[in-house]
């Protein structure tokens, strides 16, 4: 992967976090530079899928957006809600 091909992703990334927690429903309890560091990786892994199986930059985008979605869902289902006591 060259220099650009980085950048793209960490770029790509940004965006990719950002749609994941507008697609998912309900609040999620992380952190706005978590949700970027998921779509970051969801950037590289979607890309990578999108090369292997060839398919076009709106399709891997769609992949990358999905990817992010499960793992934004993951992280803020292992998160949970803080219990109040009383």
């Amino acid at each position: 992967m060259t220099i650009t091909g980085v950048i793209s992703a960490l770029i790509v990334g940004l965006v990719v976090g950002a749609l994941a927690r507008l697609v998912l429903p309900g609040k999620q309890n992380i952190s706005i530079l978590l949700t970027i560091l998921i779509g970051i990786a969801a950037a590289f892994i979607g890309g990578f899928i999108g090369t292997a199986i060839d398919v076009g930059w709106v399709v891997t985008l769609i992949i990358q957006v999905v990817v992010a979605v499960i793992g934004v869902s993951i992280v803020a289902g292992t998160q949970g809600r803080k219990a109040v006591r009383r």
